[in-house]
């Protein structure tokens, strides 16, 4: 993730013009606590309604609208239908299917494997269960950032999938203006910009499917279930192909899943559970910002975008595989295919279809409260999705940054904008006027507090880096910072020893009004790559980044990078300082206060 710095300088810590053991204490005075419900009306700063656009593919420099995928299929499933049709009257595949007539008929002949144990048609149930809202809230924070890309640099114009329009040609469009709403039975919860709710359930709800997959591999192979999931015979490809051909001319094969998968199903499962299911999760991981920073020869390679673009492939693997699972059930023997999984009989009796009813009405009940219980509770979603993949997460928390991960060569072509941008008459009057009347203060538990202007920032010990950035919303930018590194200001102001928290507050509000702040460890703060940067490739930080100051803090996600900033206090804890959550997004948006996952 990090790539390049150097300290310049004699090294020398110039007094702060107008430095002061007296600063005034008033750093918390506008901020503002955040509801414990949420209001769509006002959520997010009453971002108004989007609804994107179909899902679109870049075919070299032109874009394909995917709904024309259900035409297109269609006629091609009727041609099919029919190319099988012909073939099934062909001597030669005649005599190919009453060789390989779909089922190897050395699969299981002393019954070592006969039927569906309890544990797996339980495990099936939790795979629903948990499936359904990790792909629900997997669409949610896809439309946070409705864009895929090859690359690690989020280019508008290069990404291969999008669901929104074209990027606006404002220069200061927002990738929180590029975000979408969805249905609230569709994503989770389906409001606009959301992610933060939607992360808790989708990482929360990945940690109870992990948990679910790793009982169902160990008790799969301590018995002799796995070679219905596992091929063992090459015979599987031409079995496969044959079953193909007879589903494809509506004459469905003789099978019989109570003794062994025909061969398509065995192929469909083996890559489902063995491929797709491991994919999810390497992925998923190379998404993590820790993960990426700590095995960075496999992020090379599966960088975070590479890695949110095959995760979403997965995604599609897994809503194809679902649709033809259920249609197959549904019309190739009902009542016995939901008894094998939900009653363990082999039988066309009803008392599977009974349990399987019961199985749904739990999954459509809790699909059905799931919104609105977010939505009323978020805190409590907050706390559990924590519970879950807290443990996890603190694993990551703390990774060893080295420089000289990137170079010139590496630095993006965009870097996208976010947040709310300042416009008060505090911060007009500062730009106007080019910043000469600026004054970063600093206080809290310090022995030394400090009002340092942007040129005494400019005459302490110079730092540079090239870092990646990591937005919570998906997307990421290569860009070189230059400005003074956090340690220096601590040696500056001498921190407590109580203290423990480095808090920053910004000259921009938040979505819902208040200033924007965020709480970062002190320990941080020591970080070789942690700084305040007040040039961005090389040129005064601009407006819509931060001008004149931001805090680069390379251990965290991009919303912990608080920008326009005005003011630093350290603390011994932040359980006082808005609504205690450790940070805006944290009060008003629910975020966790650490995001290294």
């Amino acid at each position: 993730m990090p790539d390049d710095e150097h300290v310049t300088g004699d090294g020398a810590l110039p007094h702060a013009s107008g430095a002061s053991s007296q600063i005034p204490g008033d750093f918390r005075a506008n901020l503002t606590r955040g509801d414990d419900v949420v209001d769509v009306a006002t959520w997010a700063g009453s971002v108004p309604a989007a609804s994107g656009v179909a899902p679109r593919v870049r075919l070299g420099s032109r874009w394909f609208n995917l709904l024309w995928l259900l035409p297109i299929g269609f006629v091609g499933l009727l041609g099919c239908v029919a190319a099988a049709k012909g073939l099934r009257d062909m001597p030669s595949v005649q005599r190919f299917i009453t060789e390989y007539p779909g089922i190897d008929p050395r699969a299981d002949p002393d019954g070592a494997y006969l039927g569906v144990p309890s544990w797996a048609r339980w495990s099936h149930f939790f795979n629903l269960f948990f499936m359904l809202f990790t792909l629900r809230s997997g669409l949610q924070i896809l439309a946070d950032h409705p864009r895929l890309y090859w690359t690690r640099h989020s280019t508008p114009g290069r990404e291969w999938f999008r669901m929104q329009k074209p990027v606006s040609a404002d220069p200061l469009w927002t990738a929180k203006q590029d975000s979408i709403g969805l249905p609230s039975g569709v994503g989770l919860p389906g409001i606009r910009h959301s992610i933060g709710l939607a992360r808790w359930w989708h990482l929360g709800v990945n940690t109870l499917w992990l948990l679910n997959g790793v009982v169902f591999y160990t008790l799969l192979f301590v018995t002799a279930q796995w070679e219905r999931l596992v091929p063992t015979s090459w015979s599987v490809f031409p079995n496969a192909a044959s079953v193909a051909i007879q589903y494809m001319s509506l004459d469905w094969p003789r099978e019989n899943g109570w003794v062994a998968y025909n061969g398509l199903q065995l192929l469909a499962y083996f890559v489902t559970v063995f491929v797709a299911a491991p994919l999810a999760l390497i992925t998923g991981l190379g998404m993590s910002p820790a993960l990426s920073t700590r095995f960075k020869r496999l992020s090379r390679v599966l960088n975070i975008q590479t890695a949110r673009s095959v995760h979403f492939l997965v995604f599609a693997w897994f809503v194809l595989f679902i649709v033809v699972h259920v249609s197959l059930v549904l019309t190739t023997g009902l009542l016995t295919n939901l008894n094998h999984i939900s009653s363990g009989r082999n039988d066309s009796s009803w008392l599977g279809f009974w349990i399987f009813l019961g199985w749904m009405a739990v999954v459509v009940a809790a699909w059905v409260a799931a919104t609105p219980l977010t939505l009323r509770h978020p805190r409590v979603v907050q706390r559990v999705g924590y519970g879950l993949i807290g443990p996890a997460q603190r694993l990551f928390e703390h990774v060893d940054l080295s420089a000289g991960e990137y170079g010139e060569k590496d630095i993006s072509p965009y870097f996208w904008h976010n947040g709310r941008y300042p416009d008060s008459a505090e911060y007009k009057a500062l730009r106007s006027s080019g910043f000469a009347e600026y004054r970063l203060r600093i206080g809290g538990l310090v022995a030394h507090p400090a009002e340092l202007s942007l040129d005494d920032l400019r005459k302490l010990p110079a730092h540079e880096q090239i870092t990646q950035h990591f937005c919570i919303q998906g997307w990421s930018g290569v860009a070189k910072w230059g400005g003074v590194s956090m340690a220096t200001i601590l040696d500056l102001v001498g921190p407590d020893p109580h203290a423990r928290w480095v808090v920053f507050y910004s000259l921009g509000e938040g979505s819902d009004g208040g200033t924007y702040y965020d709480a970062h460890p002190i320990e941080h703060m020591r970080s070789k790559l942690a700084m305040l940067a007040y040039d961005m490739n090389d040129e005064a930080l601009s407006f819509g980044h931060g001008a004149p100051l931001r805090l680069r803090n390379e251990l965290e996600l991009g919303f912990k990078q608080v920008k326009w900033i005005k003011e630093i206090e350290f603390v011994a804890d932040f359980a006082d300082i808005g609504s205690g959550f450790g940070g805006y997004n944290q009060d008003h948006e629910f975020f966790g206060y650490r995001q290294s996952l």
